[in-house]
């Protein structure tokens, strides 16, 4: 679930500007305190929520979302012009960057994106991780493991011809659930609905660009009485998402991409009775066994959310990695193996964005402005 991920709207491949040798530290810090203020505004934006203005547009201005993305654009670019940059550069040779993507939405841009890791990262596998911290010796410097979350069809159709071509190794953690079938993801099926008119009764006083938000806090039992309870009053069916297939999974194992757990039905854990959690866990973990021929050793926590029961359940099942969605660098050798940190991002973001988050600069602004 595309929850946190940060958006860019810079070009995926632009030119460089140099940074001038004499730029001050306190121009480095008025640009991470500029750059605060967006990094923000779009984890609020993917989130789920909606930005609002109280100022009338003048005639002839630019719409307030294409304002917002020039604004990130150029603090984008700030941030990865700055001499904080190359510092967080040289710190991040020594940490694990885990690329935590959901589908492939630009398939131009995510080749750029992938092309720049293959020149100046190190790609690595699920399984280069696990043999790290099974034999306790660090990844080598700049390592770098590409995710992805839910199981959406962009990944085998646009995202696996480009890591093939490359040589890139990569992991997609799928919801069980759905695989074969033509049911939409819940959160997408529930903004869906909420735009058209549905409506419930734990939603009560929740805009439509905020239910989906909303419903990630309330008990597991809750969440999906608001979904049957928006399905119902909505009046309009979601529109089908046909999802990959056993014989997919298959190809994409085939093709380097190891498949993962990411539960059966993708609610947040941490909202669950503790039947529904080794449920989620066990029943996932089963399904794929079944159709990869064998029991899959790595697990993404749904939204991030991590819970100590499913961590219990996972060590029971024999699972050696488990990933969270907390937009941070690990180390390389990661010190808690099923809570490893990864880096939100997406297939559009610009290049700009794409290379301090890699550096690390952009997760520590995040970090500076509150963010989770």
């Amino acid at each position: 679930m595309p929850e946190g991920t940060a958006h860019s709207t810079g070009a995926a491949d632009g030119p460089r500007t140099a940074t001038t040798a004499g730029t001050t530290t306190a121009t480095a810090a008025a640009t991470t305190t500029a750059a605060s203020s967006a990094v923000e505004a779009s984890t609020a934006a993917a989130a789920g929520t909606t930005t609002t203005t109280t100022t009338a547009d003048a005639p002839g201005a630019r719409p307030p979302r294409a304002r917002l993305a020039g604004r990130r654009a150029t603090v984008d670019a700030l941030l990865r012009n700055s001499p904080l940059q190359p510092l967080f550069r040289l710190a991040a040779r020594r940490r694990l960057a885990v690329l935590a993507y959901h589908g492939v939405d630009d398939p131009r841009v995510f080749a750029l994106q992938m092309e720049r890791l293959v020149r100046h990262a190190r790609p690595v596998s699920p399984a280069d991780v696990e043999q790290a911290v099974h034999d306790g010796r660090p990844l080598p410097p700049r390592s770098v493991l590409v995710t992805f979350d839910d199981g959406d069809r962009t990944v085998l159709t646009e995202g696996l011809p480009v890591l093939t071509r490359l040589g890139i190794p990569a992991a997609a953690f799928v919801v069980t659930d759905l695989i074969g079938g033509d049911q939409p993801f819940w959160w997408s099926e529930a903004a869906f609905l909420a735009a058209h008119g549905g409506t419930a009764r734990a939603l009560a006083d929740c805009p439509p660009g905020g239910v989906v938000r909303r419903m990630k806090t309330l008990a597991d039992r809750d969440r999906r009485t608001a979904l049957a309870e928006l399905r119902e009053s909505a009046g309009i069916r979601a529109p089908r998402q046909e999802q990959l297939t056993p014989d997919d999974l298959r190809a994409l194992v085939r093709g380097g991409v190891a498949v993962g757990n990411h539960t059966a039905g993708h609610p947040c854990l941490d909202r669950c009775e503790d039947d529904t959690v080794r449920s989620e866990v066990a029943g996932a973990h089963e399904a794929l066994t079944g159709w990869l021929g064998q029991a899959p050793t790595a697990f993404a926590y749904p939204n991030g959310n991590l819970d100590p029961r499913a961590e219990a359940e996972l060590r029971r099942l024999g699972y050696r990695a488990g990933f969270l969605f907390d937009h941070r660098h690990d180390r390389l050798l990661p010190p808690h193996p099923l809570r490893i940190s990864r880096l939100r991002v997406n297939s559009t973001t610009g290049r700009d964005r794409f290379d301090t988050i890699l550096s690390g600069l952009h997760p520590a602004v995040h970090r500076l402005r509150g963010g989770a």
